[in-house]
């Protein structure tokens, strides 16, 4: 059965469903935190939950998929960041960086599942994914777009592009997400030179 999950409350789940997903995200968050990704098993996401496998099926596909909706939430849970009066598209897009970067600084354990998780080709992983890019896209938009200009399709796919990577090195463990956002700032500097 295909999740329900990201879709909760529109997909017409009841009170009692939703309760049910609730607790089996915040039982997936706190074993992730526990066991570490490779460890983690629906069925123990669901003895933590209170539920049975069948019914944390019902919901998650796999653990990728808990991977997957727990950084949905949480990314998207996360305020866009306050920029200075009279910024530069420079100093707004770097403070996205910051902040997006910060956001999944938060939550390793999380950060460390995830990257492999939407690698995958589960059907609810890939609609999550193309919700995460869409925040992505959408973070970079707001804080390239001057009044009265849209932001440039050209340069916003170039930042959504060498953040996408940023994250996929990092999560291979070829720099740390502090160092990923400082190079990010240096990379924006370079990509909006001459804006």
């Amino acid at each position: 059965m295909s999740s329900q999950v990201s879709e909760v409350p529109r997909r017409g789940l009841n009170a009692r469903q939703v309760d049910t997903v609730e607790k089996l995200l915040a039982a997936g968050l706190e074993e992730l935190r526990a066991v570490g990704h490779d460890t983690l098993t629906v069925r123990t996401v669901a003895q933590r939950a209170g539920v049975s496998p069948a019914t944390a099926y019902t919901y998650l596909a796999s653990k990728n998929h808990l991977f997957a909706e727990l950084f949905w939430r949480h990314l998207a849970d996360a305020e866009p960041p306050d920029a200075p009066s009279g910024a530069t598209a420079v100093v707004r897009v770097q403070a996205t960086v910051r902040a997006l970067t910060a956001r999944i600084v938060e939550e390793p354990t999380l950060a460390a599942a995830v990257t492999p998780a939407l690698l995958g080709t589960d059907p609810d992983v890939e609609r999550l994914r193309l919700r995460i890019g869409g925040e992505f896209v959408s973070r970079f938009e707001e804080a390239l777009a001057e009044p009265g200009r849209p932001a440039d399709p050209a340069v916003l796919e170039v930042l959504v592009l060498t953040f996408s990577g940023a994250l996929l090195q990092a999560g291979m463990g070829l720099m740390t997400y502090d160092q990923m956002a400082e190079r990010l700032v240096s990379a924006v500097d370079v990509i909006l030179r001459g804006n």
